[in-house]
């Protein structure tokens, strides 16, 4: 088995892709990359929807000359990405990622959404089955009956589900609620939990008086609520206070409480150093549950355009 660190990065902001607002060079990402490295935090998450292969490019850029085995490189099948018409469509797929980024293997691989996903694992698995060096083989934004089912045509191959990635927040806990979470505990499945910081709503940088920058697709979500965000954002500095960190870094260590592997979007070198900091922060039961108490009375809804409630 893998072993991960307790925290994943993130490279979709990388894509520039307009998601984020920003635009980023590889000369400004590179001492990102370096600290992250330098500090244990070496499982990359990328996707080719981040830019077109903008994101891993510029990932592969880093990788390039270091040891095979000292980073991990998570990476997704997009179905709309794909030719779907084509009988190759997943190996094609596949093989210009890992030419793309000079692999010969990825660490982690997804079937990034459930855009006719039952075909897409079948493809997948068909790939796979038989071969050396198989992923850990994972379903994003995947309800827990399109879980199972994915479950189920791997096991098929004899090949297993040992991830799944789904938006998973304070203010965001349908995976929790509908018994995904569960479903991973008892099955050895990693969660992996993505806009744990709400693309920043919860880092504590952004309230009335200082909104997202607008024209972004964050800025329209998280603005208009940004009233209700301040009273969640005021509990988290104080327990940030209490661990000596920084408000972003509690969201992310409660996180890991629920038993979770957040990933982190990194834009800048402090992200990365957050991230050092919230792994090492271990919240007790009672501060994650009055967390949860004060998130749930917000009813806040953040579910994004790509995904759905997981009911």
């Amino acid at each position: 088995m893998t072993k991960l660190p307790k925290i994943a990065l993130g490279a979709w902001a990388w894509g520039n892709d307009g998601t984020f607002g920003n635009s980023l060079t590889a000369e400004s990402l590179r001492p990102i990359f370096d600290t992250a490295m330098a500090n244990g935090l070496n499982l990359w998450d990328t996707a080719y929807a981040y830019g077109m292969g903008t994101s891993e490019k510029v990932l592969a850029r880093f990788l390039k000359g270091l040891p095979r085995e000292s980073y991990l490189v998570s990476d997704k099948f997009t179905p709309q990405c794909a030719d779907a018409s084509s009988p190759t469509a997943m190996a094609d797929m596949i093989e210009m990622q890992l030419n793309l980024m000079e692999l010969d293997h990825f660490d982690v691989y997804w079937i990034h959404n459930v855009w006719d996903a039952p075909k897409w694992t079948e493809e997948l698995a068909k790939y796979f089955e038989g071969k050396d060096n198989v992923p850990m083989i994972g379903v994003s934004n995947h309800n827990l009956a399109e879980i199972k089912e994915a479950d189920a045509i791997l096991k098929s191959h004899g090949l297993k589900l040992s991830a799944v990635q789904n938006h998973y927040s304070l203010i965001n806990r349908s995976s929790e609620d509908s018994g995904i979470l569960e479903y991973c505990r008892e099955n050895g499945i990693t969660f992996y939990a993505y806009m744990v910081l709400e693309q920043g709503a919860l880092s504590g940088k952004y309230d009335t008086k200082h909104p997202m920058p607008a024209g972004s697709a964050r800025a329209e979500t998280y603005n208009p609520v940004l009233d209700k965000l301040e009273i969640l954002n005021a509990e988290l500095k104080k327990l940030a206070e209490k661990y000596g960190v920084g408000p972003a870094q509690i969201p992310v260590a409660w996180a890991i409480a629920k038993g979770t592997l957040p990933i982190i979007g990194v834009t800048k070198e402090n992200q990365v150093l957050d991230a050092v900091k919230a792994a090492n922060v271990t919240l007790t039961a009672d501060e994650t549950a009055e967390l949860e108490k004060v998130a749930d009375s917000l009813e806040l809804n953040v579910i994004r355009m790509w995904e759905k409630e997981m009911k």
